[in-house]
C-alpha cells in the first residue's frame, strides 16, 4: 500500500491533472485518453456499423494495439488475452467487408494483420489468398497456402483443410 500512495504522490506531482481525487475513488481525468478505450469503441462500431469507409486507420489502429506489452501479471494477462482476440476478429471484419467491396489492399493487409496474431487462423489465411487472387497474383496465393501449409504440418501435425485447399486448387 505504501508504494502506492508513493506512486500516486510522484505522479501527481509530475503530471498534474492527470489523476482525479473523488474521496474515496481514485480515476483518471477525462482528458486522457486511452488507447485501451479508443481501440475497444473501434471494434465496438466495427461489430455494429461495419466499416464504414474508415478501414485504413481503422485498420492502423487495431494492428498495434497492445495492452500493457511486457507486464505479465495474471489480470494483465487475461486481458492481453481479450484484447488480442478481439482485435483478430475485428481485423478479420476488415478484411472480409474490403474484400467484398473489392478493396484488395486493405483486405491483404487486414489479413496479414490477423495472420501476426494467430498464424494458423484458417480463415485470415482464406480471405488472404482469396484477396492474392482477386487482384490476379496467383504465385503469392500459392505461396501463403504453402507457408500455412508448412507451418501447421509443423506445428500441429495436420493437414489444411479441403476449403483453404479449394481455393488454390486451380492454380497448381
Amino acid at each position: 500500500m505504501e508504494s502506492l500512495r508513493v506512486s500516486v504522490h510522484l505522479i501527481t506531482r509530475q503530471v498534474p491533472g492527470l489523476l482525479v481525487n473523488g474521496g474515496p475513488v481514485l480515476s483518471l481525468s477525462e482528458l486522457v485518453d486511452v488507447d485501451l478505450h479508443r481501440v475497444r469503441s473501434q471494434i465496438r462500431q466495427l461489430s455494429q456499423i461495419g466499416l464504414n469507409g474508415n478501414a485504413a486507420s481503422c485498420l492502423q489502429e487495431l494492428r498495434h494495439a497492445d495492452l500493457l506489452p511486457g507486464w505479465y501479471e495474471d489480470w494483465i494477462i487475461f486481458e492481453q488475452t481479450r484484447l488480442r482476440q478481439d482485435r483478430l476478429h475485428a481485423l478479420l471484419v476488415i478484411a472480409r467487408e474490403s474484400l467484398a467491396r473489392c478493396d484488395y489492399e486493405v483486405a491483404l493487409e487486414a489479413s496479414e494483420a490477423a495472420l501476426e496474431l494467430e498464424p494458423l487462423y484458417e480463415r485470415a489465411v482464406g480471405l488472404l489468398i482469396q484477396a492474392e487472387r482477386q487482384q490476379g497474383n496467383n504465385a503469392s496465393a500459392l505461396r501463403a497456402f504453402e507457408k500455412y501449409q508448412g507451418q501447421l504440418k509443423a506445428d500441429m501435425g495436420i493437414a489444411p483443410s479441403d476449403a483453404i485447399r479449394r481455393l488454390v486448387a486451380d492454380v497448381r
